[in-house]
């Protein structure tokens, strides 16, 4: 907003805060849901606490029916928003070089220590990381029920499979939005033109078709990008649709209008995504199975929007604490995980108690991220390229932090 409270559009300003505000929140989210794995009750994880909760299952199941989902929309938007800025090659250079350097690095570096602990949790292996890590770098095999539950090279990114996804919609993305420009533009210009009750309906029936026709057939979402064909038509058509409405103005000023309309409809929505989970039994039948999984969709998409459109009423405009977390995001989802993974291994050994010990996996996670990326890798050239940094930091005008986005999210 500007001073006298008015929303700040794309057009006056070349920059969207409100979509920088949201995928640092959006980040910060995926950070506490992942220290939440470690205690929350009968959920699979690479490693587990002895102080598990169960209550812990109600707020990880509300976000998690759309915090992903949510990320690669805002990864689509900022695919809109430089897509003038590039030629098709330059765009598919830049996004390989900035997703693919880290990706490898976080693969041989950071996230090693997780599968080490979850192999030496299961029995698999003696205590020592760097006997270990020489074997795994040597992409040498581990035993069936090392960490995949299958005979798998040792090599993997556990919670960094959201780059290899990004980059390959993306590359996906670059020839089909030159058809956008020209004779699919008939397309974006209809989703664009949404309004009223079709922005609800109208982006869940190709989410509704997955649901139906390809999700029996590939129930298992795998994070493996090779045979992930649910989570593909997923998360690829939210992905594309960030694409269609980025710079679209009025789309986003109907948002504002909805927007609590859209909220009322969203908590609706759970509370209906709750009741068919506990009153709908195994083999409800055809029409009962379709009505959960309408509201599995309904759920995930109104909460999508209804944060974009109360983001864009609150967020739009410029925010301190927001032009320093851009820039560190990043790093910090590259970190945080290996460090959570690592803390609680060490700290459930000296059982610390069920209050105690999460203070001490969240702080340390927290002070992990924050002190390795503000006194070591922001300031180290070499480290910034390999946690998605520019090489050198860029001094920008009005006193913009380094390396933010000038239109959108970076990833």
């Amino acid at each position: 907003m500007s001073a006298n409270g008015s929303v700040i559009s794309t057009a006056e300003y070349g920059r969207r805060y409100d979509i920088d505000a949201l995928r640092v929140i959006a980040f910060s989210l995926l950070i506490l849901y992942h220290v939440g794995m470690f205690y929350v009750y009968d959920w699979g994880w690479h490693v587990k606490s002895a102080y598990q909760s169960e209550w812990l299952q109600l707020p990880m199941l509300f976000s998690n029916q759309w915090r992903m989902s949510l990320l690669f929309v805002i990864s689509g938007l900022a695919v809109s928003f430089v897509w003038s800025r590039y030629s098709p090659g330059q765009l598919a250079l830049k996004r390989t070089w900035r997703l693919g350097l880290p990706l490898v690095f976080g693969m041989a570096v950071i996230v090693a220590p997780q599968p080490y602990y979850e192999a030496l949790g299961k029995g698999i292996i003696e205590p020592g990381f760097i006997d270990f890590w020489v074997r795994y770098l040597s992409f040498d095999d581990f035993p069936g029920e090392a960490w995949g539950g299958e005979n798998i090279a040792t090599w993997t990114w556990n919670h960094l499979w959201y780059l290899p996804y990004v980059l390959f919609y993306t590359l996906l993305l670059i020839p089909l939005a030159m058809l956008f420009d020209g004779p699919l533009k008939p397309v974006r210009e209809g989703f664009r033109s949404l309004r009223g009750a079709s922005i609800v309906v109208v982006p869940i029936l190709p989410l509704m078709i997955y649901g139906l026709f390809v999700y029996p057939k590939f129930p298992y979402i795998s994070h493996t990008l090779i045979d992930d064909w649910y989570a593909h038509a997923m998360y690829g058509t939210l992905f594309l649709y960030g694409y269609l409405v980025g710079r679209d103005q009025g789309f986003w000023d109907e948002l504002r209008r909805m927007r609590k309309l859209l909220l009322v409809l969203a908590i609706a929505a759970f509370g209906l995504f709750l009741a068919q989970r506990e009153f709908v039994g195994d083999d409800p039948g055809i029409v009962l199975e379709t009505a959960g999984m309408a509201s599995i969709y309904l759920n995930r998409w109104l909460w999508i929007i209804t944060l974009f459109a109360w983001g864009y009423h609150l967020l739009n405009r410029p925010m301190g604490w927001v032009k320093y977390a851009t820039a560190a995001v990043f790093p910090w989802y590259i970190l945080h995980q290996t460090i959570t993974v690592v803390l609680g291994a060490e700290l459930a050994k000296f059982e610390l108690g069920p209050v105690l010990e999460p203070i001490l996996v969240l702080g340390g996670t927290i002070a992990g991220c924050l002190v390795l990326y503000e006194y070591v890798i922001r300031r180290v050239p070499v480290l910034r390229p390999l946690f998605g940094l520019p090489y050198r930091t860029r001094r920008r005008s009005r006193g913009n932090e380094e390396g933010a986005a000038s239109a959108a999210p970076s990833v």
